[in-house]
């Protein structure tokens, strides 16, 4: 197997992840910012505050996205698998 073979699968293999983890980032990320303003305007300095909604928003993240998220692997895995004779015999 080829650098560029192998650089290839790594690098759908890095995008195939970011997207699947995108979802629930984001949502973490929108929940941090959104409980830090509340701590700023209300002055509270709890720093397990912005736990239970971060973990909240990215469970509902997970159920809502989770049939796409595995199509998305399934994809992935099912192309890998099927490009391996042409991998092959490319040596």
């Amino acid at each position: 197997m080829g650098y560029d073979v192998f650089s290839e699968i790594t690098n759908q293999a890095i995008k195939v992840t970011l997207y699947v983890a995108s979802p629930m980032l984001l949502g973490a990320l929108v929940m941090g910012i959104l409980v830090s303003l509340f701590q700023a305007v209300t002055q509270i300095n709890e720093q397990t505050l912005s736990f239970i909604p971060k973990i909240i928003v990215i469970v509902g993240a997970l159920v809502i996205f989770a049939p796409w998220m595995s199509d998305t692997l399934v994809n992935f895995t099912k192309e890998l698998i099927l490009n391996i004779p042409q991998i092959i015999s490319q040596n």
